[in-house]
């Protein structure tokens, strides 16, 4: 039997931060603005550079750097909010409402870059992205009717987001565990046969008895 990794433990830990996490958020509401703002920073940056080397024309190089500025300021100002409503221990409920249309505004740009340097620009792409782009577009005019739509709203998300990713780590983890088990079982098996085999080797092959040295040496009185 193949000797099992130990992916099983990294799984169960990673299932116990992300629910963690997600708990968190659902009731430090505050947290929701942080993590929003560091995934719209993180998703800004790393694209910079990929995109500089990739993209042949100048005006998709600078419609991209444009959105990409716009997103790490909006970026910045749900950090800095959710970092000052955390200090204070209160959020302002217009913030709710920056919050929607943050959102809004960033998947709406996203995909209209996209479709816009499609089309008219003549960007190559694949299908299912193309179609993902369309889905962004249609979730992001979706919010934008929603009155009530606020961070309150992704904290729920993210709460069973994390739930459900936690309990698939942990099932599967509980599979890793399981097969650790089996094969910890089957070497202590074989260790065991190897040492009862070790005792069967030892043991006298006749049924005569031994006489021990002593026994021989010792005078006999008559």
């Amino acid at each position: 039997m193949q000797k099992p990794s130990y992916g099983w433990l990294l799984k169960w830990i990673l299932a116990a931060i992300l629910i963690a996490v997600g708990v968190t958020m659902f009731f430090a509401q505050s947290v929701v603005f942080m993590v929003t703002g560091m995934a719209i920073v993180i998703f800004s940056l790393f694209r910079v550079v990929p995109l500089l080397k990739t993209l042949n024309k100048e005006v998709l190089r600078t419609l991209n750097l444009v959105e990409i500025l716009f997103d790490i300021i909006l970026g910045g100002i749900m950090i800095w909010a959710g970092v000052d409503a955390y200090n204070t221990g209160q959020l302002d409920p217009v913030w709710g409402q920056v919050y929607k249309y943050t959102l809004v505004f960033v998947l709406v740009l996203r995909a209209l870059v996209f479709l816009y340097s499609v089309v008219f620009l003549g960007e190559k792409t694949e299908q299912p992205k193309y179609w993902a782009h369309i889905i962004v577009l249609i979730l992001g005019a979706m919010i934008v009717p929603i009155e009530n739509f606020d961070h309150a709203w992704v904290a729920w998300l993210l709460l069973i987001i994390s739930v459900l990713g936690g309990g698939y780590l942990i099932y599967d983890g509980a599979k890793g565990y399981g097969t650790y088990r089996r094969y910890s079982a089957e070497l202590n098996q074989t260790k065991q046969v190897g040492k009862d085999k070790k005792i069967e080797k030892e043991l006298p092959k006749t049924d005569q008895p031994v006489i021990e040295k002593d026994d021989q040496d010792r005078p006999f009185v008559s």
